[in-house]
């Protein structure tokens, strides 16, 4: 495998990959926190998650840099550049989130709960890195898939291009065992702390240009 893979030999996604790429997210995440919150049964969060990922990767093709390591989308990443890192809720709503309510059912109480989560991220996000940055959004690997290299490469091929222009890259994670992963590719804690009314952990981290 080339490590060293260069940004234009990956592949590009567009929108007609964004159900398959939603899949790949859906299947990644079945293990995340915020995810067992909002889909507590395991049956249903193996059916369901993935329509929540449309919004985020139908935005991420349309104003980001969206890509995987090949048309079989072992791995898939978006970059959010500096102007559109804050979508309104309308936005994402139109990007999606009405395709994400049709088919995992409208369920208040989750949709409070997981709208509560995403905004106090949200806030933490701009409190922390007040600056013009990218924002690492989603990067998933097919569960069969992982270990073997292609989470690496998702990050390391945006790298040079972000470093040229002299941004850090700023993330959020909710799994700890996340953290040994991306602090091997430069990443900082810059907090942890646990979201409130919930007791989920968030970790919020950067890279600084090199």
């Amino acid at each position: 495998m080339n490590m060293n893979k260069d940004l234009d030999n990956f592949f590009k996604l567009t929108l007609d990959y964004i159900k398959k790429a939603s899949k790949v997210a859906g299947d990644a995440f079945q293990d995340d926190p915020v995810t067992i919150l909002s889909f507590p049964d395991e049956k249903e969060r193996k059916e369901k998650l993935q329509y929540s990922f449309k919004m985020i990767y139908e935005y991420g093709v349309r104003n980001g840099v969206t890509y995987a390591t090949s048309e079989d989308l072992e791995g898939i990443i978006i970059w959010l550049p500096p102007n559109k890192i804050y979508p309104s809720t309308w936005t994402m709503m139109r990007h999606g989130g009405f395709y994400a309510m049709r088919k995992v059912g409208l369920k208040f109480k989750a949709m409070k709960t997981s709208i509560a989560v995403f905004k106090y991220e949200e806030a933490r996000h701009k409190e922390l890195v007040p600056y013009e940055h990218w924002y690492l959004q989603n990067i998933a690997v097919k569960p069969e898939e992982q270990r073997k290299g292609y989470g690496g490469l998702l990050l390391s091929a945006m790298f040079k291009k972000i470093d040229s222009e002299g941004l850090s890259i700023y993330l959020e994670t909710n799994n700890e065992k996340n953290l040994s992963f991306y602090q091997k590719h430069g990443f900082e804690i810059l907090e942890h702390t646990i979201i409130p009314e919930t007791d989920l952990p968030l970790w919020c981290m950067l890279r600084k240009p090199s």
